[in-house]
């Protein structure tokens, strides 16, 4: 098994493993600005029990690749809105920061983790990654997957999904952000490519069915059996599978009628509300109207999501349809959890 320094050495070890940001949890609580996403340089500092000059010189030393996993600097009217909308919201008073501000994402936390050599913290986050990626090898070895023709051919078909949904889809997402005068043929290219991933999706689901399978009432009994913080850890988790990135899910009490934050594939800010209900219950417009207000007016996300395993009464999807919050119902709850993208997040 490898030992933790070899993260210190290795940009592409560390690369390999950045996707891996429920860690710092698992090792020690980490505190987040009232946006769910960011940390200060001095709530860095705190989580991993050093100094605000040592994460200072780190930045310094590392700032190119810090900056590619979410370490970014606020000044002028960006820090201006920061300060009005996120730090506003602090409890207590706040140390305002005068002409910038330098914010980390959950990613860069961890990559801090796998720079940083004199704090413990840091060295039991390591660990437990290298823990995480031998684990994953043995279980592989020890446990192998059915290898007949049948077996084989469904695990490439599951594959090339896989591939489609979180390389080449997000790989579109950039090219047609940045490029100009193919920007329509990209386009028409990136919805050829997703009807190819639904189109696998959908044909998985139809041979279980007829293989005496019964795939919905499988998922729609599993959704069910849910608690409401389960259901929204495998709404984490969808998230996660589906290309986004700094998925966090807020504590109860202190969510502000946010459940999920995280960032999509191409860039977009994310707020998720999830709601577990079973039989006839329709979500009502109080709950969309508070999360439309916490979504747009609060944190003012560019995606509102509302997850249900139930449907949307007539008026609550009108407000939604207003707010511009995007409404998941039961069914696509269940398409999504069988492995079909959510629209949305393509």
């Amino acid at each position: 098994m490898l030992k933790e320094s070899v993260l210190l050495e290795s940009q592409t070890l560390r690369s390999g493993v950045l996707d891996r940001t429920d860690v710092l949890d698992k090792v020690k609580a980490l505190s987040l600005l009232p946006d769910g996403m960011h940390v200060t340089t001095a709530m860095v500092a705190a989580y991993f029990g050093v100094t605000t000059e040592v994460i200072r010189q780190l930045k310094a030393r590392h700032r190119e690749e810090l900056s590619c996993n979410g370490m970014t600097t606020l000044q002028g009217p960006e820090l201006a809105r920061f300060k009005r909308d996120v730090l506003s919201l602090f409890p207590g008073s706040y140390p305002q920061p005068r002409s910038s501000l330098t914010l980390y994402s959950r990613r860069a936390v961890l990559n801090v983790a796998m720079l940083l050599r004199d704090s413990h913290v840091a060295r039991q986050v390591r660990v437990y990654l290298l823990d995480m990626e031998h684990l994953a090898r043995t279980q592989s070895v020890d446990n192998p997957a059915p290898t007949g023709p049948a077996g084989l051919d469904a695990r490439i078909d599951q594959r090339i999904t896989h591939i489609l949904g979180r390389t080449v889809v997000p790989m579109f997402n950039t090219l047609i952000a940045t490029s100009g005068e193919h920007r329509r043929e990209l386009i028409e290219l990136r919805e050829d490519i997703e009807n190819v991933e639904r189109r696998m999706c959908w044909h998985h689901k139809r041979l279980a069915t007829l293989e005496g399978e019964a795939p919905a009432e499988n998922t729609r009994s599993t959704l069910k059996a849910m608690t409401w913080q389960a259901f929204e850890q495998h709404v984490a988790a969808l998230l996660r599978r589906d290309g986004c990135t700094d998925v966090v899910v807020r504590q109860a009490r202190s969510d502000r009628g946010i459940d999920i934050t995280g960032r999509a594939a191409d860039g977009r800010t994310v707020a998720v509300q999830c709601k577990n209900r079973s039989g006839r219950w329709t979500v009502p417009s109080a709950d969309l109207q508070k999360f439309a207000g916490a979504a747009r007016a609060i944190d003012r996300v560019d995606l509102a999501l509302f997850v249900a395993t139930c449907n949307f009464s007539h008026e609550s999807q009108a407000i939604a349809d207003l707010t511009g919050v995007v409404t998941v119902n039961r069914e696509e709850v269940e398409a999504w959890t069988a492995g079909v993208r959510l629209k949305a997040l393509r």
